[in-house]
């Protein structure tokens, strides 16, 4: 079912909706729910919302070779989420200096003792890099 083939055809689509949802989902916790963003997540913001813009010109495109831009973005939205999460889970404290405004320790969404809105960012990140690594693959032995 995920042979290179189908990943050819419909990973950038894939790779395109999540960005667009984790897009949506990270407005909706800001602009809606009023949850103010903290430094990690507007570098998260950072690399997320172009990913949208993209993503969307390559799915329509076909553009397989978009992976090697998108692929640097993805992996340091990925790392910059792992250290958030790992932060909001106390294993690493703040500075003396802080986060900014809002400390970037501060868990706004806590659904079942584990999935905070970093673990959502990372997630889409992850899934975004797997994506567009199999496409990069793929592309490459066609």
């Amino acid at each position: 079912m995920f042979g290179a083939r189908w990943i050819r055809e419909n990973g950038l689509h894939l790779s395109f909706f999540i960005a667009l949802v984790a897009t949506i989902g990270s407005l909706y916790f800001s602009e809606v729910m009023h949850f103010l963003p903290c430094k990690l997540c507007w570098y998260q913001r950072i690399l997320m919302y172009p990913l949208v813009l993209l993503l969307g010109i390559a799915a329509v495109r076909r553009e397989h070779k978009i992976a090697l831009y998108v692929l640097p973005m993805s992996i340091w939205g990925l790392c910059i989420s792992v250290y958030h999460v790992l932060l909001q889970s106390g294993v690493f404290h703040e500075s003396a200096t802080g986060c900014g405004p809002v400390p970037c320790d501060v868990d706004y969404l806590n659904l079942f003792g584990f999935i905070t809105i970093p673990m959502l960012a990372g997630t889409a990140f992850l899934l975004i890099t797997i994506f567009q690594w199999l496409i990069y693959r793929a592309a490459k032995s066609y």
